[in-house]
C-alpha cells in the first residue's frame, strides 16, 4: 500500500497541477477545493478502475507479483471494481482494512471480502 500511495501522489500532483492550470487557479478554497477534492476521487478511480479492469493490477501490484480477480470469472467486472473502489475509499484511510485483514481467516481487506474479489500472488 505504501508504494501505491507514492504512486498516488505522483498521479495527484499532476491532476492538480492539470486542474489548477485548466480553472485559473481556482481550487484554493470554497467551492474550489470542493471541486478539485471531487476531480481527485475522479482521477484516483479512473487510475484503479483502468488497471483492474484491463489485467487486474496497477503497477504497484505488478512490481509486487498480486494481482486482482473475482473468483470464476475470467476479468473483475467494471461495477465490481468501482464497488471495490469505494469501499476501499473508506475502508483504507481509516485503517478498518488493515485491522480487518490482521483478524480474517483468509488475510482478506475488508473491501475485498465486501466487493467479492481477491488478491492473489502470482508466481
Amino acid at each position: 500500500m505504501l508504494y501505491e500511495v507514492i504512486l498516488l501522489f505522483a498521479v495527484g500532483f499532476a491532476a492538480t497541477s492539470l486542474f489548477f492550470y485548466a480553472s485559473g487557479g481556482l481550487g484554493a478554497s470554497g467551492h474550489g477545493r470542493t471541486l478539485l477534492q471531487l476531480f481527485l476521487l475522479t482521477v484516483f478511480a479512473g487510475y484503479f478502475l483502468w488497471c483492474w479492469l484491463r489485467g487486474g493490477q496497477t503497477l504497484a501490484m505488478k512490481t509486487w507479483k498480486i494481482r486482482l480477480v473475482a473468483p470464476g470469472q475470467d476479468r473483475v467486472p467494471p461495477l465490481t471494481a468501482l464497488l471495490r473502489f469505494a469501499l476501499a475509499v473508506v475502508a483504507v484511510p481509516t485503517g478498518i482494512a488493515l485491522v480487518w485483514a490482521i483478524f480474517d481467516r483468509d488475510r482478506q481487506f475488508l473491501h475485498d471480502r465486501l466487493a467479492g474479489t481477491r488478491l492473489i500472488r502470482l508466481a
